[in-house]
């Protein structure tokens, strides 16, 4: 069972990264939608945002997935955990898949090499992030905290 710190002290640090993260993607996509509006949705141009290549479909999910991100950064509740933890897998997955087509014409979201390490590197923020950003009440937070500094049974013995 994985065991999640609750409360954790550097809550507020990690919730402050997600919404940088989110910030940066929102941003992102704002840029993007207004270079490639009029362009055809799945353009393989050579449109750049913030040193990333785009085009409209990419830049519009971007936006949609930044106001995401920032609703979650802004819940003090745990769904800014869930959202996190699963934000950080779909960028991970979405960086491998797009990585494995970005010479053909299957890159329909005009990744670039640059584009994918942006989007493994927030996959792994927003993983870390989600992983130290659990909301309990603090028996739980004292019961995880025990768990953590319980005693050690030396080898061989039981």
């Amino acid at each position: 069972m994985a065991h999640f710190p609750v409360n954790h002290p550097a809550r507020p640090l990690y919730r402050a990264v997600a919404a940088l993260v989110g910030l940066y993607i929102l941003v992102f996509g704002v840029v993007g939608v207004v270079q490639t509006w009029g362009e055809p949705l799945f353009d393989r141009g050579s449109h750049w945002a913030l040193g990333l290549r785009t085009n409209l479909a990419f830049s519009l999910v971007s936006v949609i997935f930044g106001i995401v991100l920032l609703i979650g950064a802004s819940r003090r509740s745990n769904l800014g955990h869930y959202m996190n933890l699963t934000a950080g897998v779909v960028f991970m997955v979405t960086g491998m898949a797009m990585m494995t087509v970005l010479q053909t014409s299957a890159n329909f979201l005009n990744f670039s090499m640059s584009t994918v390490i942006v989007s493994l590197v927030f996959g792994l923020l927003l993983l870390a992030t989600g992983l130290y950003d659990k909301v309990g009440p603090d028996e739980h937070a004292e019961a995880e905290e025990a768990y953590r500094h319980r005693p050690v049974p030396e080898p061989g013995t039981r």
